[in-house]
């Protein structure tokens, strides 16, 4: 299969993407994703167009993911349990996930001492991979790496990071939102997804940042805790869908989440 066939179960044919990442339960046990099929069913219905997944809830839900792009991730993060955190370190290869037919590998990135030395190899190592095999990377840059402070991701950082990642390569980059993000776009050949973050308390605020990122250049998103962890997934994830594909104004996010 070629890559673009591939990223065309990612990014639909306006060029944006909603994604919806549900790789957390590397890290712990997270409240909210009990039931996972379910939640799959739920965004599927609100208009995601994708879900980020470990390997084995891929393969543990593949039949709800009917109609959906999949993205598989291919490292592991510290634990709950890891006194002393670190970088994610790289576990899983092309093969697997041509196994479980996904449509793109994600592998985490970011730069700063004692990061890039994992990460941007990582990075590369994945590249170098996947290209023979038509298979789409994308690179979640984070300056400062895994749990950086807010300070680390302003336009400077956060626009060398999608440069660096550009030129190493990936087809895709995932990373933070911050004000003056169109400084940011300028500096990446590849298409741009925005981290969800931290659960936010105010959904229509929430959102409308999201559409703040639309409208600087991002193509995209690919959120979490706030879709799954929302009391209403299946809301939450109609009203971004609103946003990243209907050009829909803060009048019609409180419209939806009313």
């Amino acid at each position: 299969m070629g890559k673009e066939r591939r990223l065309s179960n990612i990014l639909k044919s306006d060029g944006k993407a909603f994604i919806v990442a549900m790789d957390h339960g590397t890290f712990s046990a997270p409240a909210g994703l009990e039931n996972m099929g379910e939640i799959i069913e739920l965004i599927k219905e609100g208009g995601a167009d994708g879900v980020l997944l470990n390997p084995g809830a891929a393969k543990k839900y593949a039949d709800q993911m009917i109609g959906l792009g999949l993205i598989m991730r291919t490292d592991l993060p510290p634990t709950l349990m890891s006194k002393d955190a670190h970088e994610s370190r790289k576990t899983f290869g092309v093969e697997q996930a041509l196994s479980l037919a996904a449509d793109a590998v994600i592998v985490n990135g970011g730069t700063g001492t004692g990061v890039e030395e994992i990460t941007l190899d990582a990075i590369a190592a994945t590249v170098n991979e996947c290209e023979p095999w038509n298979m789409p990377v994308i690179g979640e840059m984070v300056p400062g790496g895994f749990d950086s402070p807010k300070e680390l991701k302003n336009v400077t950082n956060l626009a060398a990071n999608a440069r660096i990642a550009s030129e190493i390569g990936v087809d895709m980059i995932k990373m933070p939102y911050c004000e003056g993000f169109a400084d940011v776009v300028k500096h990446s050949f590849v298409p741009i997804l925005v981290l969800g973050g931290a659960k936010t308390d105010n959904d229509v605020d929430f959102v409308c940042s999201i559409k703040d990122a639309i409208d600087a250049g991002a193509s995209g998103v690919a959120i979490g805790r706030n879709v799954w962890g929302h009391e209403n997934p299946k809301l939450m994830a109609k009203a971004l869908a609103e946003v990243i594909h209907g050009n829909a104004s803060k009048m019609d996010i409180e419209k939806i989440l009313r």
